[in-house]
């Protein structure tokens, strides 16, 4: 028996890329040009389970498509997915419902798959495209120091460095049209190369190609904030590995390897630290539990499943197992926890296998077992951060806040919401707390890796011994208060009325965060991936009037304002052959200026935070 879903998007199986970019591939040239549209319309098409682990999409009155995933879970041969139209297996419908399921995870290859195979396109990107040692050095300079080569191992195989090839092919067209125009055929055009690359044994340049299609998705869903950042980050990555590959740069990390669980040798002894809301694209939603280690490192428990902001919201108190240990989320992030056999993924969740054994004990406050972190460099993930802050005053949807070591004041700082979607309390918690300035607090937080001066906070607590005003929150909160779930009321701030502040700390005469003019060429690196190629050269077309190019010399970047002009003209100049056509060329030598501004704008982004954040 069939039963619907209650989700109103689709909770498709995993499905993975090379079955993906093969069934776009059998698509007649008038299908693809329909692919996009007949995509979107399943948004809005309930999918149904069968009791023996089939999924059913009705896709029309005569056209109904089946999946039947494996013991993974995940669709990972053709034959998976059937259609009952009379074109299947080469119709539309069986086609969108796979463009429209999540991507698989990156894997070794299959048992009896070979360990290399060609790329299509791979020898035409590598006669046509800018010599690899000159493709990251533009006219001001040679590219950050993430760019250097490494003599540590032996160099790629000519399968490798055309399988790479392939792969840089296909992410510069993704940056030459621009992520809202990027649609399923062209993501399956990265999945095909990405395959390739997992065949020739890139494991490294494999996940980067999947994390771009999953950006380039996300960006696509109405529903899924925008986070256009993240998405420079990813063809960042995949356009450095991949050039750096195909000029047969010999360094092991960019081969890679497959990512394991791992079980550490010793029980592992974790305090929790938090609950963070998650709201994924697809419409899945829930609730991940941040733990500490004694060494240190970060652990967490995942309960993510269909159901959107509404599931994440409910899965702050929500049961958590791990075998025979069940609790809620709740308890378990104010206390600890002794797990031995733990099974850990690479990404620091605790994986439920069997041999785990898992026992409650004391916890200890947050603040004393968050490591001291600080901004993550390029291409790594921010760590969470414990620091004192006074709240200066309200800054929209934020709460400015100086910086304080003991009574020493820092710098000014930006607290933003850590999720912004109305169904989590972190906006009303934040607007809460910028209404009492004066008031000193801890925060646990991330800093954002795209401004330095800006913290995503996840809990606050009180601030003791200080003597200035500060939270008292409820005994049974443990000095916490989780900002995605947890309400600030008005009984957890200091008796009467807030302080007054100083006149220059009332709201709207604040001191706001120093904003360097770096902020003009990060613009300009996220337009044109956002908006492509054409977006990217309207400096170049207005001859920086507005001075943006100016003020980043002024601010001592002459770097990257060399950088801004270069990017703008050469995405303005279009080089056209004896027959008025673009040369083969010309979309390799706009990536290559692009990476080459990215890498620059990463590296001294990071440099900044860490000299603001240390200092």
């Amino acid at each position: 028996m069939t039963r619907p879903r209650p989700d109103t998007a689709p909770a498709l199986p995993p499905v993975a890329p090379e079955v993906v970019a093969a069934a776009v591939e059998s698509l007649t040239t008038r299908l693809r040009g329909r692919l996009d549209a007949a995509v979107a319309a399943l948004a809005a098409t309930p999918v149904g389970t069968a009791d023996d682990g089939t999924y059913g999409i009705q896709c029309g009155v005569d056209a109904r498509v089946t999946l039947t995933p494996g013991p993974s879970g995940t669709i990972t041969t053709p034959d998976q997915a059937r259609c009952t139209c009379l074109l299947s297996p080469r119709c539309l419908h069986r086609t969108a419902v796979l463009a429209a399921a999540p991507v698989a995870e990156a894997g070794p290859p299959a048992a009896g798959e070979p360990a290399a195979a060609p790329a299509r396109s791979a020898d035409r990107a590598t006669a046509t495209g800018p010599a690899p040692s000159t493709a990251l050095t533009s006219s001001t300079g040679p590219a950050p120091s993430t760019a250097r080569t490494s003599s540590t191992g032996p160099a790629p195989s000519a399968g490798q460095v055309r399988a790479a090839a392939d792969l840089w092919t296909a992410g510069a067209a993704v940056l030459d049209a621009g992520v809202t125009a990027v649609g399923a055929v062209q993501r399956a055009e990265v999945l095909r190369a990405a395959h390739t690359a997992r065949l020739a044994g890139l494991h490294r340049a494999e996940e980067a190609a999947l994390d771009v299609v999953r950006r380039v998705r996300a960006a696509h869903d109405p529903d899924s904030p925008r986070r256009t950042g993240e998405v420079v980050a990813a063809l960042r990555e995949l356009l450095l590995v991949t050039h750096r590959l195909r000029a047969a740069d010999p360094d092991p990390e960019l081969i890679g390897g497959v990512r394991h669980p791992h079980r550490p040798d010793r029980p592992l002894r974790l305090y929790g630290v938090c609950r963070e809301p998650v709201v994924e694209p697809g419409g899945r939603g829930g609730v991940v539990t941040r733990l500490v280690g004694d060494d240190g490192r970060w652990y967490a428990l995942r309960d993510v499943r269909p159901g959107g902001a509404g599931r994440a919201r409910r899965a702050g108190t929500a049961h958590v197992a791990l075998r025979s240990f069940l609790s809620d989320h709740e308890r378990l992030s104010r206390a600890g926890l002794v797990v031995t056999g733990a099974v850990v993924a690479p990404d620091g969740s605790l994986l439920a296998e069997p041999g785990v054994r898992a026992t409650f004990a004391a916890g200890r406050p947050w603040t004393d077992v968050v490591p001291a972190t600080v901004p993550a460099g390029p291409g790594q993930a921010p760590s969470p951060t414990v620091c004192t802050v006074e709240i200066l005053a309200a800054d929209g949807e934020g709460v400015l806040v100086r910086a304080l070591t003991g009574d020493t004041p820092g710098p000014v700082l930006r607290l933003a919401p850590a999720h912004r979607h109305p169904a989590l309390a972190h906006t009303a918690n934040l607007r809460r707390l910028g209404a009492c300035p004066g008031l000193r607090v801890r925060v646990l937080g991330r800093v954002d890796p795209e401004r330095a001066t800006t913290l995503r906070p996840l809990a606050v607590g009180p601030v003791s011994g200080s003597g200035a005003p500060t939270l008292a929150l409820p005994e049974e909160w443990r000095g916490r208060a989780d900002l995605g779930y947890d309400r600030l009321r008005d009984d957890h701030f200091p008796s009467g009325a807030a302080p007054c502040p100083p006149p220059s700390l009332l709201p709207g005469t604040a001191a706001r965060p120093a904003d360097p003019p770096l902020r003009h060429l990060r613009d300009l690196v996220e337009l044109a991936v956002t908006g492509g190629r054409r977006a990217a050269a309207e400096p170049a077309r207005t001859g920086d009037r507005d001075g943006r190019a100016a003020a980043l010399r002024r601010g001592g970047f002459a770097t990257g304002a060399d950088l801004f002009a270069a990017l703008g003209a050469v995405a303005a100049r279009r080089s056209r052959d004896a027959f008025g056509r673009l040369a083969g060329d010309d979309q390799d030598h706009y990536a290559a200026q692009w990476l080459a501004t990215a890498v620059y704008l990463a590296g001294t982004e990071a440099a900044l935070g860490r000299a603001l954040w240390q200092g």
